[in-house]
């Protein structure tokens, strides 16, 4: 039924129902996080693949008909928003189309700066 939400048991379980094009450049956005933020620990939110750090979503993507979604939070895509504008952005998400290269550098500065403001706001509490 549309509009449902499955449940996935990993985030390679849901990468794998996609084309082999996007599995690809989803796997990588996957161990590209992984390797940027080691701590991170895999979950699903919003029927979304999810990174969460220090009990604090990290950053989000999913992959849609005609792009791949990276949702970093709304401060996530505001500091980046000058090396975002060839791309759609709302609040809090940023579209790459899925037929363009996937600007792998510009999400690994994203993840390092959620990691950095996850990490400076869980100091800041204590």
């Amino acid at each position: 039924m549309k509009g449902e939400m499955k449940a996935y048991a990993s985030i390679d379980e849901y990468i794998a129902t996609f084309p082999k094009t996007v599995q690809e450049k989803l796997q990588k956005i996957k161990k590209l996080i992984q390797d940027t933020a080691p701590e991170a620990t895999e979950d699903f939110k919003y029927g979304m693949p999810t990174f969460r750090l220090l009990d604090r979503n990290l950053v989000h993507f999913a992959a849609y008909e005609n792009h791949i979604g990276f949702y970093p939070t709304p401060s996530g895509v505001l500091e980046f928003e000058k090396m975002t504008d060839k791309y759609e952005t709302s609040k809090g998400a940023i579209q790459f189309p899925i037929d363009d290269p996937i600007p792998y550098d510009l999400i690994e500065k994203v993840v390092k700066f959620r990691v950095d403001e996850v990490v400076k706001n869980q100091v800041g509490k204590k």
